[in-house]
């Protein structure tokens, strides 16, 4: 190992590679603090050869490596497992913008540089990047392919997946597979990138990639409903998609409750509206002169006089807007301040969505009394964050001994109505018993087979996406 090190320390610059605890302790633990496993060193290239070069020596030394973004995964994705102690390898200092083609409508960038960077980047060209989620100022490219992140956007845009033209990525031995490609027709064979989407670092380190742009939002119509019931927010939602179209760019659906959470951690906020749920909708149109207010003012209209919303505040600025989204983006710091909860991301077709949510609540009632639940989640797409959290006055360390119980209650809800377990946040470490318990053999034996393909010595990111056989 310390021959590892000072061949890793020949092939990086200056202060690239940190051994002492207190400089690799952040990179060792989870942003939930769920996790903390020892690493035999952190390693901070600065361009793709280095992480090939670190990618070949650890090869060589058959030691694993965890690739890490900004370590804002809520499924230790990104951290050590309990094993081998392996090298870190940030891309925090790979951040550069390498060309941005307004022609083409994309941008190359490198795997460290933040979501809130490439969002910059594209305003200032006059485009727009639409993948955003709260954590999009220390979020990575790198990370956010790596897992398939989705947002609020998803809804008209799609999920990263769906952003990514090209990528660059360092294999397990090292070498180099330039698919840095800003082409939205090529049929020459496999579609290898789409490997590598999802997969949490566990096939190969992107190192850079080719996003699509578009045209930038003209004008926002943004609104905080109150709806009566679930089903009245699917009545509410299936109203604004009616009416807008693909222009609905966002439906947030949020509970009584998780408005709750996200309000009392913002200073001076107010609740918009009383009711038992909510949905933050926004329409966008990207062309001047369309009219996306009255889109948004005729769907209001229509479900407040059918009753299935009961009330709505519409944002008249900028600052409100960013006030209504302020509440959904503090739900999940709101949770952690007052003690977290057993975190699910799960997906079922939007009609079970109003099943789904009553069937948890029964199952909590039920079997965990006193337990409270914090919901929200992405309405227009099924993708539903379902958090349990302990019982006043105690906190997550409190209930270790029922998570695991819960969590299997809740997956096998969603599973058992068509859903996923998982539908943003990825596999990770903390995802593993559901990919056993849910996944077919067929599924898993084809997974091992592409991981045994590309990563024959298991070093890349090992604990991680697929249990073991």
């Amino acid at each position: 190992m310390n021959s590892l090190i000072t061949e890793l320390r020949n092939v990086l610059p200056a202060k690239a590679l940190l051994t002492e605890p207190a400089d690799t302790a952040a990179f060792e633990t989870d942003w939930r603090k769920l996790y903390k496993n020892p690493g035999l060193c952190v390693v901070l290239p600065a361009e793709t050869a280095q992480v090939a070069e670190v990618l070949r020596l650890c090869a060589a030394a058959e030691v694993p490596v965890v690739p890490q973004g900004g370590n804002t995964g809520l499924v230790a994705g990104g951290v050590p497992g309990d094993g081998r102690k392996p090298v870190i390898l940030s891309l925090r200092r790979m951040t550069k913008i390498r060309a941005l083609d307004t022609t083409g409508d994309t941008i190359t960038v490198e795997a460290g540089a933040t979501l809130q960077a490439v969002q910059d980047a594209a305003a200032e060209a006059g485009r727009l990047f639409p993948v955003s989620y709260a954590a999009e100022g220390t979020a990575q490219i790198g990370g956010i392919i790596s897992t398939n992140a989705g947002g609020m956007q998803v809804l008209s845009y799609g999920s990263m997946r769906a952003q990514v033209l090209g990528l660059e990525v360092v294999l397990a031995d090292g070498r180099v597979w330039n698919g840095l490609r800003a082409l939205r027709k090529d049929n020459t064979g496999f579609d290898l990138k789409q490997v590598f989407i999802g997969a949490e670092g566990t096939l190969g380190i992107i190192t850079a990639a080719v996003l699509r742009l578009y045209p930038a939002v003209t004008e926002r119509a943004t609104a905080m409903i109150g709806v009566a019931s679930l089903e009245a927010a699917l009545e509410v939602f299936g109203a604004l998609r009616r009416r807008a179209g693909a222009a609905l760019t966002m439906c947030e659906f949020i509970t009584r409750a998780a408005m709750d959470l996200g309000l009392a951690h913002i200073p001076g906020a107010k609740l918009p509206c009383d009711a038992p749920a909510y949905l933050l909708a926004e329409i966008s149109a990207h062309t001047a002169g369309e009219r996306v207010d009255e889109a948004l003012l005729d769907a209001l209209e229509s479900t407040l006089a059918a009753g299935s919303a009961i009330d709505a505040v519409v944002a008249q600025s900028g600052r409100e807007r960013a006030d209504l989204l302020r509440i959904r983006e503090t739900i999940p710091e709101g949770e952690l301040i007052e003690g977290g909860a057993v975190k699910h991301d799960i997906a079922v077709p939007i009609g079970e969505i109003p099943a789904t949510i009553r069937a948890i609540e029964e199952m909590v009632g039920a079997d965990y009394p006193g337990f409270r639940l914090n919901i929200f989640g992405h309405v227009g797409d099924g993708n539903l964050h379902v958090n349990v959290r302990p019982p006043s006055g105690r906190r997550l360390a409190d209930i270790a001994d029922e998570k695991a119980g819960i969590t299997e209650k809740v997956e096998s809800i969603a599973v058992s109505r068509a859903g996923s377990f998982s539908a943003e946040h990825g596999i990770g470490q903390m995802r593993l018993p559901g990919m056993a318990a849910h996944k077919s053999a067929v599924e898993l034996d084809l997974m091992r087979a592409m991981k045994h393909a590309l990563d024959p010595l298991g070093i890349l990111n090992p604990g991680k996406v697929i249990p073991v056989a």
